[in-house]
């Protein structure tokens, strides 16, 4: 029996995957694709997820075959990048989806994950030890959990039954790689006239003469899935740029709508969902293959706890009740952007309004720090038991984690997390005096204590899952932090006494 199957091997699905074979949980990934798709959808990674790959190691790997570029922007409104910015990544990395899809699936073959092409996932049922997952060509497989990352459309959440609660596209915008016969002269001026009023207009420059072209569609169609023609574009161009900049040669062309979903759980007994399969959103933002890659990073080590024997009871119900809210925000966030993307005269003025309040540091770094993730905390309120209220499968109604500043659905505001301000928020990278930095002690994916006693505290008991670091981070002001596998802080302080209350929620009973 394999211990994890994996529908999807799209970004999400090999992330997951390098997370569980650190913990040497047998995986295999099905993805029904043949090979690799050419065509790139996402253009770059955000902070947190540049950070997630530092954690791991990976991070090189992709400064060598991307680019860098300031922070900044809501809704296609740019500011300069605020002072101050937590993170020691104070920068987007342009990296193409498809070099991402074949970074993350290297990592993972490279860490022993079993990837079967051309697989696609039809069937599946679930018992007491296990779920049977049903190929195309008739092949069935036993596992002892499987989780969906098959994207928005995903085969796995639908034959789970999960409800998909949320809005239908309202606007529709073709995408697509082509050549032209226009100069960049010509294009650039008359991109500058179109988006003063049309924000989901351009034609960007990719390699060999091919461009990467976004235009309105002229309604919404019946089936996404068929792509649109070369003359939808053409026609669309010349309705708002009054010419069609000689469009010719298509690479690929597609479509997207601003269709809104989530979904109601993210964990049927020994099924869960990731990425796009659990929640889709306008791309605007450039947050959904980031917010896949986070999913992953904070289900990962969950599910190799669970696997391994050693995860206390509510763990994996905490990846539901920690991301599910944050997905929730970023659909909102994506709501705002698409509205203050239209041409209508309310949004337009609204959007004026923002840009002048984005002038203000603050609200250009609070919203910054909402697109990029850093703003992240989850409800690690001192005393809860990860296991209360949580039925297995199923999310806590009124426990759920929030991000910083929302009220709880009693109404009662809370401030997540009660306690130390850490708690809760993922650690920056910071130096140490004595073994470089804090993100190349946590390859391994472990949990970490970071002891700036001099000693005086001890992970006897965990030291098969936590790592015990005595060093000094002279921007870190606080004896000592527990970091969890994926860099969130789970406890602050100097108490030994205080420090064995909190290693079991997180890391399970001692060993023996």
């Amino acid at each position: 029996m394999i211990d994890v199957i994996i529908a999807g091997g799209g970004p999400t699905g090999m992330m997951l995957a390098g997370e569980l074979r650190l913990h040497d949980v047998d995986v295999l990934v099905l993805e029904k694709e043949a090979e690799p798709p050419p065509h790139v959808r996402a253009l770059g990674l955000h902070v947190r997820s540049i950070e997630v790959l530092d954690q791991r190691g990976l991070l090189e790997r992709f400064l060598a075959e991307g680019n860098t570029h300031p922070v900044g922007g809501f809704a296609g409104i740019t500011k300069p990048s605020p002072a101050r910015l937590d993170t020691a990544h104070g920068y987007v990395l342009g990296i193409p989806q498809p070099v991402t899809d074949r970074l993350l699936a290297e990592h993972a073959a490279e860490l022993g994950t079993e990837i079967r092409r051309g697989s696609a996932l039809v069937g599946l049922g679930q018992d007491g030890d296990g779920v049977t997952a049903e190929l195309a060509d008739g092949t069935r497989l036993r596992s002892r959990y499987l989780v969906g990352c098959d994207g928005g459309r995903s085969t796995v959440r639908k034959l789970l039954g999960v409800g998909f609660p949320g809005e239908p596209s309202r606007v529709e915008t073709l995408l697509g790689e082509m050549e032209l016969t226009a100069s960049q002269e010509e294009l650039a001026a008359v991109m500058a006239e179109v988006r003063k009023t049309q924000f989901r207009f351009g034609a960007m420059p990719l390699k060999n003469g091919v461009h990467r072209v976004i235009v309105p569609a002229e309604g919404v169609a019946e089936d996404r899935t068929v792509p649109p023609t070369l003359d939808e574009f053409k026609q669309q161009l010349r309705k708002l740029a009054r010419t069609d900049f000689g469009v010719h040669s298509p690479r690929w062309l597609s479509r997207f709508g601003d269709a809104t979903r989530l979904a109601e759980r993210y964990r049927v007994d020994r099924v869960l969902l990731a990425g796009d399969a659990a929640h889709i959103h306008p791309p605007t933002g450039g947050q959904g293959l980031n917010l896949g890659i986070q999913d992953a990073f904070n289900l990962g080590w969950k599910l190799a706890a669970e696997l391994c024997g050693w995860a206390p009871k509510g763990l994996l119900d905490s990846y539901h009740s920690e991301r599910h809210p944050v997905a929730a925000a970023v659909l909102d966030n994506t709501r705002a952007q698409m509205q203050l993307l239209s041409p209508e005269p309310g949004p337009q003025a609204v959007r004026r309004l923002l840009a002048e309040l984005m002038e203000f540091d603050e609200v250009n770094r609070y919203l910054i720090e909402k697109i990029t993730a850093i703003d992240v905390r989850y409800d690690f309120a001192e005393g809860d038991d990860l296991a209360e209220g949580h039925d297995f499968g199923e999310a806590h109604e009124s426990g759920e984690a929030h991000e910083s500043g929302e009220a709880h659905e009693s109404g009662e505001a809370q401030e997540p997390g009660e306690g130390h301000e850490l708690l809760g928020r993922r650690l920056r990278d910071v130096r140490l005096r004595q073994r470089g930095r804090l993100y190349e002690q946590m390859r391994g994916g472990r949990g970490l204590l970071l002891d700036q006693t001099g000693g005086r505290l001890s992970v006897a008991g965990w030291s098969d899952r936590v790592d015990h670091v005595v060093d000094v981070a002279e921007e870190l002001d606080v004896p000592a932090v527990l970091l969890r596998p994926d860099g969130h802080v789970a406890w602050v302080g100097e108490d030994q006494r205080d420090l064995l209350d909190r290693l079991p929620r997180w890391f399970g009973a001692p060993a023996g």
